[in-house]
């Protein structure tokens, strides 16, 4: 390892994308992928036993995805620095990861060098979010324009993803550690929040937000 390298904890749950963006990433001599996860619950982990200077971490992986790795993440060091690296482009995904303390965004779609720029900037103390997805924001702030969605806590986001997802509550419990009581009364939450009647109103909610894919 080059002396001074930034170090980097890869999260994502592909190994053959893992693998690319490490390749990349080691491309240059100041970046070094020092560690590796497949889970959000991984990464976690990971990070309390070696703190390492940039935690790269997708968003969509089985078991905890990676905005809640990243609030855990946060709680346990406010001051880690993180980078979502994902194939989500949507406003709702770029304003949580950012409110949760999120210092960069970057979609996979963007080109291999922004991987690199983006990575020395945030070492550097700076925030870096892929250009076409700041100008959206911007315009979306200028316009007056709310996301409905954005009245949700983090805990509630990520109940709502999993309904969306058509994960059962039991399912969810498991998945995020909760008790299927608790899991109960955020969903009870959310649908009083978000207006809703039924699981088929979040899931129309949910991709008309980019929150999922279809």
């Amino acid at each position: 390892m080059a002396i001074n390298a930034i170090t980097v904890l890869l999260c994502d749950d592909h190994p053959m994308v893992r693998n690319g963006f490490k390749q990349l990433l080691e491309s240059v001599p100041d970046i070094q992928v020092v560690s590796e996860a497949t889970t959000g619950e991984e990464a976690y982990q990971s990070y309390r036993k070696q703190a390492v200077d940039l935690i790269i971490l997708d968003i969509s992986m089985p078991g905890m995805g990676g905005l809640a790795a990243a609030r855990h993440i946060l709680e346990h060091d406010p001051k880690a620095k993180i980078m979502m690296l994902t194939m989500h482009d949507s406003q709702t995904y770029v304003s949580r990861a950012l409110k949760l303390g999120a210092k960069g965004y970057l979609t996979k779609m963007a080109e291999p060098d922004e991987l690199i720029k983006a990575v020395r900037f945030i070492d550097r103390g700076r925030s870096y979010i892929e250009a076409s997805l700041a100008h959206d924001l911007v315009v979306s702030n200028m316009s007056g324009e709310s996301d409905p969605i954005d009245i949700l806590s983090p805990r509630e986001f990520e109940v709502f993803s999993a309904l969306a997802d058509g994960c059962s509550v039991k399912e969810i419990s498991s998945l995020l550690f909760l008790s299927p009581k608790t899991v109960g009364v955020h969903r009870t939450n959310v649908m009083k929040k978000m207006h809703t009647d039924n699981l088929a109103d979040i899931t129309r909610l949910a991709i008309r937000h980019g929150v999922i894919t279809v």
